[in-house]
């Protein structure tokens, strides 16, 4: 397939999201990669074809006295540089390619083999510098182009009906919205319901988000969107990361941080937003799984104006 938005660094996981020692297959722009992490929090990247009959290396095992991966097929072994491991020593040269990544806050970002176009954003540093890591929530391929899935989260109008019953949303606007090249700014303001008792039982977290929510939504151009809003335990703030796996599917997860009032809080709600944003998650999933073709809109809503601006920044890539 033809790359989508090459030079553009993606943020293809979070380091909790790796076992020790357990291979995990991630796909980025048509390419397969087998990626693991060692005892001491290393991380090391390869193509996962193995060099020999082709095997899937993320089907295979990690020996850890020599960081190496093995071959299911064969148990050829490859060190995390490509090098193959035989007669006792590696060869001097790779004969695999390795995936460069490059590590921040525990994230693992790459520009998948392209020259970089763009910096590593910097908004997850920001978020790190003031927030607590609570957890990954909500991994799933999105049977659907990069481009639609991508425009979901730049989308406030699709609140109201996608999140309206989980929510109990009854009405949401902007207030402001900055745009400077790749990164974007806005306020939101959203009202809301109660939630029926039975659905605070469900996920206990519904029950503390405030009726009037003023949230803040910062834009890294193609693949983070952070979400902060203020509860009466503290600060949430949702991390929505996207990558394009092929040219019809499209990776994404979120990274949840949290400053709270109280520890306690931690360990009372953290399992309840982890399945709040697992369920954003889902909605968002089904919506864009189920549209049509896309083709000209005959309807402008309001502020769809940051919509127009990303799909620009798109199309001219």
């Amino acid at each position: 397939m033809e790359p989508i938005l090459p030079g553009a660094p993606w943020l293809i996981a979070h380091k909790s999201m790796l076992g020790v020692n357990q291979p995990k297959k991630i796909t980025l722009n048509g390419k397969d990669y087998v990626i693991w992490q060692n005892k001491k929090g290393e991380v090391f990247a390869l193509d996962n074809i193995c060099p020999h009959f082709q095997a899937p290396l993320s089907e295979g095992w990690i020996c850890q006295e020599r960081n190496t991966i093995t071959c299911p097929f064969h148990a050829l072994e490859f060190d995390g540089a490509g090098k193959l491991y035989k007669a006792g020593k590696l060869d001097t040269q790779p004969i695999t390619q390795p995936l460069e990544l490059i590590v921040k806050e525990d994230c693992l970002w790459t520009y998948g083999g392209y020259e970089p176009r763009l910096p590593i954003p910097e908004l997850i540093q920001k978020v790190t510098e003031e927030y607590e890591f609570i957890g990954v929530s909500g991994e799933k391929s999105i049977q659907a182009d990069f481009l639609s899935s991508m425009l979901v989260n730049y989308d406030y109008n699709h609140q109201n009906g996608t999140h309206k019953d989980l929510f109990e949303i009854t009405s949401c606007d902007v207030k402001s919205y900055q745009t400077n090249g790749y990164y974007a700014k806005v306020e939101q303001y959203i009202t809301r319901a109660e939630n029926t008792f039975g659905e605070i039982l469900k996920n206990p977290a519904l029950g503390i988000i405030p009726k009037v929510m003023n949230n803040t939504l910062e834009y890294s151009f193609p693949s983070i969107t952070t979400f902060l809003a203020e509860v009466p335990v503290g600060n949430i703030v949702q991390t929505h990361i996207v990558y394009p796996e092929t040219e019809n599917v499209t990776k994404t997860f979120i990274l949840l941080y949290g400053k709270f009032k109280n520890p306690v809080f931690k360990f009372l709600f953290q399992k309840s937003f982890l399945q709040a944003a697992a369920t954003v998650i889902d909605q968002d999933t089904t919506a864009v799984e189920s549209l049509y073709e896309r083709q000209k809109s005959k309807i402008r809503l309001p502020n769809e104006e940051i919509m127009f601006d990303v799909e620009k920044l798109y199309r001219n890539w």
